[in-house]
């Protein structure tokens, strides 16, 4: 079965697929996220459109591996259905304790007959007393059952994620939409071939003294680094170019916090742990007084996508204003940094890191253009960069919760021949609709009162370990044992146009 919606600018698809893998971003919310407090803004979801297309929103988990939320709008259906049967019975309680109380207080009766000169007998008012008192414990009670179905509901969903473009590739396998710069030669330098282990950016940070893996691994353990002489320079100018890059397109530059409320991470789609109890996001420790005191949880944000998102949480946008466009530098903390591995050694795969992201509030009906724009901005920085990338549309099952569609470019890394071609991600896009101004209850009003949701979408300018690592790989000259500077780069370098071994 194929099913399309149009949905504000979007068609929205499902298709068969039948691999069911745990989703890394999403698990349920009774083992991996924390309560909202009372001070986390009110989600409002589209519930409605999930009871009238129970199909769609089932398959489309199925095709982005949530397979445990599979069954989610079915019994979405079935509570709301006992939550209806609930309201029709409080209904016909409170009738009847309205009639008892018309009685009690020699008014009108339902019948319409004045009993105003009538006396009930005391002992007949004792005994619509106590059916009232009966009466009114039993719409409590049915009302407490009503509040927990809701919730429940609520609850279910939340875990569902964001709806797949037409634009995503159903499965697991990207679609490959351009390339940017030449491939470079095979070998590094015309004097002297290289071997995938001289070209490793491990292997040239040691001979340059560049990047201090052991040191870091004693002071904060394995996945972290201290970034040294050339290639300290080389992160502050790749800030700085992917900084001045996105303001020329419009972008303002917003330093965010790297500490946010857990419940807004949530909100926008980044879970705790995955649905294999592994942990994500590494989450503040509360004092047992903060904790008995209801205080929020806080955890470090893994991109500056979260703090961004959050700026305009339980607030009220003008859409004569749309776009809004902001892009920040920001410290980065990822707990699900992967194994000890080949992919994992060196810069490719870290914990802390530095990154440039770029993030926007836009009216529907404008996501896609933004997106292109984006995607646009990120392409113009690795071309500047001289890294020869491929463009890919990822496919359904690479989306996290909040993507209704997602954009990687990959970078060519010498040093990686021998797994994936030697690709690796250095740049994501995505457009998030209005997953996450729902969640956040940001609102935007039009210009004739009306209040809507406006869109999200954001994208990655520069994130400095593996585009650095890919500088190193790529601009590594053996014979002369240096790595040269892409231009683009040489106004931040304080002169230095090449890295190369310090001299005495």
């Amino acid at each position: 079965m194929v099913l399309n919606r149009p949905i504000l600018g979007f068609s929205l698809r499902t298709r068969p697929h039948t691999h069911l893998q745990p989703h890394k971003h999403l698990s349920s919310s009774s083992a991996s996220t924390p309560a909202r407090p009372s001070i986390a803004p009110k989600p409002n979801i589209d519930i409605k459109h999930i009871r009238q297309n129970p199909e769609l929103h089932a398959q489309n988990c199925l095709d982005r591996n949530y397979g445990a939320q599979a069954s989610h709008p079915l019994k979405i259906i079935v509570l709301f259905d006992e939550w209806k049967a609930l309201q029709q019975h409080s209904r016909s309680l409170r009738e009847k304790n309205n009639y008892l109380r018309t009685k009690l207080s020699h008014s009108k009766t339902f019948s319409g007959r004045d009993v105003a000169d009538q006396t009930a007998p005391e002992e007949d008012k004792t005994t619509i007393l106590e059916e009232a008192r009966a009466l009114k414990q039993q719409i409590g009670e049915i009302e407490a059952q009503e509040e927990a179905i809701t919730t429940s509901i609520e609850d279910l969903a939340l875990e569902l994620p964001n709806l797949t473009s037409a634009e995503t590739p159903i499965g697991d396998t990207p679609r490959l939409i351009e390339y940017i710069n030449e491939h470079p030669d095979p070998s590094p330098s015309s004097s002297s071939p290289s071997t995938p282990l001289s070209r490793s950016h491990v292997h040239i940070a040691s001979a340059l003294d560049l990047i201090d893996f052991s040191a870091a691994a004693l002071n904060s353990g394995w996945g972290f680094y201290y970034l040294k002489n050339g290639a300290a320079l080389l992160e502050h100018a790749l800030v700085s170019y992917a900084l001045s890059t996105a303001m020329a397109h419009g972008f303002t530059p917003i330093t965010p916090p790297s500490l946010t409320y857990s419940h807004i991470s949530t909100a926008c789609g980044f879970r705790p742990r995955d649905a294999g109890g592994e942990q994500q996001v590494y989450s503040i420790a509360q004092s047992a007084t903060d904790a008995h005191k209801g205080k929020p949880e806080l955890s470090l944000a893994g991109t500056a996508e979260i703090p961004f998102a959050g700026m305009h949480a339980a607030a009220e946008l003008d859409a004569a204003a749309l776009p809004l466009r902001v892009v920040g530098a920001s410290r980065c903390y990822r707990a699900e940094a992967g194994g000890r591995g080949v992919d994992t050694k060196g810069l490719y795969r870290v914990h802390e890191f530095t990154k440039v992201e770029m993030f926007a509030w836009t009216r529907p009906a404008e996501a896609p253009a933004l997106f292109d724009a984006v995607v646009a901005v990120q392409m113009e920085i690795l071309r500047g960069l001289g890294l020869h990338c491929r463009v890919l549309e990822q496919p359904s099952a690479d989306l996290g919760a909040s993507a209704v569609r997602k954009r990687d470019i990959e970078a060519f890394f010498p040093g990686r021949r021998e797994r994936d071609g030697g690709w690796g991600e250095v740049t994501s896009a995505s457009i998030c609709t209005d997953y996450q101004t729902r969640r956040l209850a940001t609102r935007m009003r039009g210009v004739d009162g009306r209040l809507g949701w406006p869109h999200t979408v954001n994208g990655t300018a520069v994130a400095v370990p593996r585009v650095l690592a890919a500088l190193l790989e790529n601009g590594w000259d053996e014979g002369r044992e240096c790595v040269r500077v892409p231009a683009c780069l040489w106004p931040w370098m304080h002169g230095m146009r090449e890295i190369g071994k310090k001299r005495g």
